[in-house]
């Protein structure tokens, strides 16, 4: 991306909230390299991606809760652009603890919001998810037709996005929504929330386990590497401001059921596993692809990363990372 450097100020500071997350270390890993400043908010309670950062002069890590709203004034002081990361990500979990995540979630979200208004940053770019189209049966999903959430984490992920539309046009805080699709990559855990399914599949394989896929592995999917998602959000910094207080998806639009994704997965290591294959679970969306002409025309997005090579990309850090631990 070296469209990047040219598009900000040497002196530009980001904010990188859930910065120990999967996302979140890969933006501030990318920003770091290109020169920036990078403030990096996370309370530490699932990753902890940030060790490589801590010896970098422009890295700056602040311990704290989005939840907090003192904790978010202090973050968003002094910066120039908000990439808001983190979240409650943990589908089924919200299915039990609905309050937990809309604690999280929503008024998380609304604590940043109020504070980045407080302190005038530039822009305020925040991490929204495909599940927001709910039982919309589209083939392709298109951002002004979602359906009804499906679950506690899905509404609270469309809240966010009402929120974020009202303080782009009553308090004039230029807000961008990202509507990411399937997200993958190094650094991502296995054992993540909502069971991520490239590195856990990755995983069995090199464990020679059998991996289970929902619906019989015939959920249609939409796999986004990671590196698409860090160019969505830097692009969003600088987008026009008349879209302000709009959503955008994040994808491939690349259409690939669970199974295809298996075989590709079991070749590339040169396994020939079966699968198990059973029904799919309560709140989970049977398809998943996005239509991405809108971030494509408005944002400049590209998406270069394809399945395939983002696939192979995964596929080789997490074998070294196996033959590392093994030997």
């Amino acid at each position: 991306m070296d469209w990047v450097r040219e598009a900000f100020p040497a002196e530009t500071t980001f904010l990188v909230t859930g910065a120990a997350g999967f996302i979140g270390s890969h933006l501030t890993e990318v920003l770091l390299a290109k020169g920036f400043r990078v403030r990096g908010f996370d309370n530490l309670s699932s990753s902890s991606n940030i060790k490589r950062f801590l010896k970098n002069k422009n890295f700056e890590f602040q311990l704290g809760d989005i939840r907090h709203f003192e904790s978010c004034r202090q973050a968003c002081t002094n910066v120039d652009y908000v990439l808001h990361q983190a979240a409650w990500t943990n589908i089924a979990k919200s299915m039990e603890m609905p309050l937990a995540c809309a604690e999280h979630n929503v008024k998380g979200t609304l604590n940043l919001l109020e504070a980045a208004r407080e302190k005038q940053v530039k822009r305020f770019v925040y991490a929204s998810c495909s599940s927001v189209y709910g039982d919309n049966e589209d083939e392709m999903k298109v951002e002004d037709r979602i359906g009804l959430p499906l679950s506690p984490y899905a509404l609270s992920k469309l809240v966010v996005e009402q929120y974020a539309e009202l303080y782009s046009r009553i308090y004039s805080l230029p807000t961008y929504g990202l509507r990411y699709f399937n997200v993958f990559g190094h650094y991502q855990r296995s054992d993540g929330a909502n069971m991520p399914i490239v590195p856990k599949l990755i995983e069995q394989l090199l464990h020679k386990e059998a991996p289970v896929l929902y619906n019989y592995g015939q959920s249609i999917r939409d796999f986004t590497y990671v590196a698409n998602v860090v160019e969505a959000n830097l692009r969003a910094c600088i987008a026009p401001i008349e879209n302000a207080g709009e959503v955008f998806n994040v994808a491939c639009g690349e259409s690939v059921t669970v199974k295809e994704l298996f075989d590709m997965v079991n070749w590339s290591l040169g396994q020939q596993i079966e699968p198990r294959l059973v029904p799919m679970q309560k709140g989970e969306v049977l398809n998943s692809l996005a239509n991405i002409e809108k971030a494509e025309s408005v944002l400049g997005y590209t998406g270069k990363w394809r399945l395939t090579a983002g696939l192979a990309e995964t596929i080789r850090h997490c074998v070294n990372d196996f033959k590392f631990i093994k030997g």
